[in-house]
């Protein structure tokens, strides 16, 4: 592994300094690209308006409309965090705002596959809905949302992903990212989508003379839902999403936020006046995802839609449970895939450009997560395949693809589609997450074409993993309070947590759990604990290495220890970037 230290520079870190910001903090801000403090402001006087959002001001007339004529309005939802979270801030803003008649529909990610299709807009139509709105899918469903206005069902796309080259006919459709919106923050993800709807909406209202300024709707009570549903999503941080993220936090640190999350952190042992972005990345969405990984997305959106105690932890209790069996599906699907994939490159001590594996007895509910194993593992593009179990999908793959810096995946796929226009059946997604299905007999030709495009885009350097860090941390700011300062601020992707890198020394070391290194390590003179998680092979006296301070609760008594993320090779020691 090759790590880089951030270059910060001098004048930015001066000046959030003299803003009054904590010389650490300064530094870490000014080295991922913060140079004001009125940048790290958290106000929501600070959010980019609803008005620059291309078809907002549509989106909201056209709902205003439907809610003065008391029509049905029905959501289809995406079956993950995110369209889970962006489906209960629709449901909640939506009634906030006036409207009686409102329900949803999310798809089974087995039974169903992906996003509207005609038969979902069938389904939505039998309900009576006058009113389709998609959250965090829609842009490529081009068929359903023609199926859904033959029906007479007026259709609203709410999305954030990539659009093909035909958008679908909707009504209106809000996207930052479909063509000619000037939106600045194309990072929004699906539920941001959403609450920037309800925002325009609640200004059409107003306009209206539906409410006064004084008397509208908090539509803030959102922003727990919209925080965790934008960690979760893992979209960029910038400086907008920060703000939805900081909103969010702060209202669940002072106990504001639905009765569901609160269940969420209870079962996940995590203490809600502590929130932080790695309680929404790595406790409460997954248990989320696991419902639409392995049963049904519906128990998640109960959970984030009930106003009910009792309710909520059971249903917090359930997702847990799901959790724990998506746990041991992954466990054992993460094993054959990695020794599939190890296959590939047996007698060779280098993986290949990529990798893309399939056994048919995988499940397709969590080949997105074994992939991003896999990813991490080998620092490669790496695709993992299941059979589908969609109605009508007999004989057809699903595969879920993770990437890595330098390797576009979605363009990947419109490259491999382009050259062989049978091999793919449909595809969708990012940069660093897409998404495919295939015939079966096509899979052979997949590999191969993933490989040669793998190898023609990456290089040896691109190849290579490289982790950025903050360089030393200075012995005076290992302290649990100012680690815990840390761990408050808002943290993610494309706005990475702290991490340092320099040369310790191992005093000792030790497996614990079978497959993790606990040990004992002396920074600047001073001895303190570490782990490293699914690390087995022994560190040298003195390790270069990667690693972010946390505070460990032990006993009643707190502490700073390492949490190692990677070890400099000798060759590639910490360079400046």
């Amino acid at each position: 592994m090759k790590l880089t230290v951030r270059t910060v520079p001098p004048r930015a870190a001066w000046a959030l300094e003299q803003a009054g910001i904590h010389p650490l903090l300064a530094r870490l801000y000014a080295g991922r690209g913060v140079t004001r403090a009125d940048e790290l402001d958290p106000g929501l006087g600070k959010l980019l308006p609803p008005s620059a959002l291309l078809g907002a001001e549509q989106a909201a007339a056209l709902l205003a409309d439907a809610i003065a004529q008391d029509r049905h309005l029905c959501i289809v939802a995406d079956y993950d965090c995110d369209g889970a979270t962006a489906c209960a801030v629709g449901l909640r803003g939506l009634r906030l705002l006036g409207a009686r008649q409102t329900s949803y529909l999310v798809p089974n990610r087995v039974a169903d596959g992906y996003g509207l299709t005609p038969a979902i807009a069938e389904r939505v139509a039998a309900t009576g809905a006058n009113v389709l709105i998609t959250v965090d899918n829609g842009i490529a469903s081009v068929a359903g949302v023609a199926r859904a206005q033959e029906l007479g069902l007026q259709v609203l796309v709410t999305d954030h992903h990539l659009p093909g080259l035909q958008l679908p006919a909707a009504d209106v459709i809000v996207n930052p990212n479909q063509p000619g919106c000037s939106f600045p923050s194309k990072a929004l993800a699906g539920v941001g989508v959403m609450f920037y709807v309800l925002l325009a909406l609640r200004s059409e209202l107003r306009r209206r003379g539906v409410f006064s300024r004084e008397a509208q709707p908090r539509l803030d009570t959102l922003l727990p839902l919209v925080a965790l549903g934008t960690v979760a999503d893992v979209v960029p941080l910038d400086a907008n999403n920060r703000r939805l993220v900081a909103q969010g936090l702060q209202r669940i640190r002072s106990g504001h936020m639905p009765r569901g999350l609160a269940a969420l952190f209870a079962v996940a042992g995590r203490d809600w006046r502590r929130a932080a972005t790695a309680d929404f990345g790595f406790a409460l969405g997954p248990r989320i995802n696991a419902a639409g990984r392995l049963a049904d997305m519906a128990v998640g959106i109960l959970l984030l839609t009930s106003d009910d105690a009792t309710q909520a932890s059971e249903l917090a209790a359930t997702l847990d449970h799901i959790n724990r069996q998506r746990r041991s599906v992954e466990g054992d699907m993460d094993e054959r895939a990695r020794e599939l994939a190890e296959a590939l490159f047996a007698g060779s001590s280098t993986p290949p450009p990529a990798l893309a594996v399939f056994q048919p007895d995988f499940h397709e509910g969590v080949v997105g997560i074994v992939a991003s194993r896999l990813k991490e593992r080998w620092h490669r593009p790496v695709f993992v395949f299941a059979r589908s179990g969609a109605a009508g999908q007999s004989g057809t793959l699903k595969g879920s693809g993770r990437s890595i810096p330098g390797f576009h995946l979605r363009d990947a796929l419109d490259l491999m589609a382009k050259r062989n226009p049978d091999i793919l059946s449909t595809f969708g997604g990012h940069a660093m997450a897409a998404g495919c299905s295939i015939a079966e007999a096509q899979w052979p030709q997949f590999q191969q074409a993933f490989a040669q495009v793998a190898g023609e885009l990456l290089d040896a350097a691109s190849l290579t993993r490289e982790l950025q860090t903050d360089g030393a941390l200075p012995a005076r700011y290992r302290r649990v309070d100012l680690v815990q300062a840390l761990q408050g601020e808002v943290w993610g992707q494309g706005f990475a947590p702290p991490t340092f890198s320099e040369t310790v020394e191992v005093i000792s070391q030790r497996l614990v759990g079978e497959h993790h290194l606990k040990l004992r390590l002396r920074h600047q003179g001073e001895e303190v604990d570490g782990i490293w998680f699914r690390r087995v092979t022994p560190l040298p006296r003195d390790a270069h290495l990667a690693f972010r301070p946390e505070v460990n609760e032990w006993r009643g008594q707190q502490s700073v220890q390492f949490v190692i993320e990677g070890q400099a090779t000798p060759a590639a020691q910490a360079v400046r970037s």
